[in-house]
This record gives C-alpha cells, structure tokens and sequence, in this order.
C-alpha cells in the first residue's frame, strides 16, 4: 500500500493526489481531498483511476466535487489527519480528530435558551 514516509492514509486522513496521465486526464492531479472509504475492486467491482499492484482503492472525497471517485494508493499522497473533523453516531458520543489521528470524545456543552 502507498504510503508518504511511514504515514499510510487512513479514514478520514486528508490526501493529495499524485501527478500522473491517468489524475491529470481526470482533472485530479494536485488536488487535496478527504478518505471516506476503502475497498477490494475486485469484490465490489468499482471503477477505480489508476493501476494498482494490490487489490485496493481509497474512495477520495473532494469538496469541489459532486461525487466520490475511487483512486488506486500508489496516486493517493497523506498530508495530515484531518485534525478537527468530527464524527457523531446515533446514540452515541460526539468525537473530534486531533493531529496526531487520536479520536477524542467531546460532551457538548448545554446552551442556555433564556
């Protein structure tokens, strides 16, 4: 799998996709997006950009597009963990990325409605 230095992207890690035919044909080279998921093509037969020496792809999600495009790891670059992201289920704790990929559980604070 790809990796910049010893850092390996993980969910919700921000990335920067790599300059190559195959990013600069799709108008992706250069641009930074957010890792929403992970798959085996060959499983669930998405289309991915980019060949792979692995069965493996990132869904990449970018704020200036409409839909997630799946990239193969050797076109996907880490650039930090997204310090500041936030993930709340249903029913359960409200958590906060920090920079060093840590999830932190936050309570909210009540808000006085006077």
């Amino acid at each position: 799998m790809n990796s910049f230095g010893d850092r390996v992207p993980t969910m919700f890690d921000n990335v920067r996709i790599r300059s190559t035919p195959a990013t600069e044909s799709a108008g992706l080279a250069g641009l930074q997006g957010q890792v929403y998921g992970m798959t085996t093509p060959s499983q669930t037969e998405v289309s991915v950009i980019g060949e792979s020496s692995e069965d493996f792809a990132y869904c990449i999600h970018f704020a200036s597009h409409s839909e997630d495009v799946w990239m193969a790891p050797e076109l996907v670059e880490f650039v930090d963990h997204a310090p500041g992201t936030t993930l709340a289920l249903a029913g359960g704790p409200k958590r906060v990325r920090r920079a060093d990929g840590e999830w932190i559980e936050v309570v909210d604070e009540p808000h006085n409605v006077d």
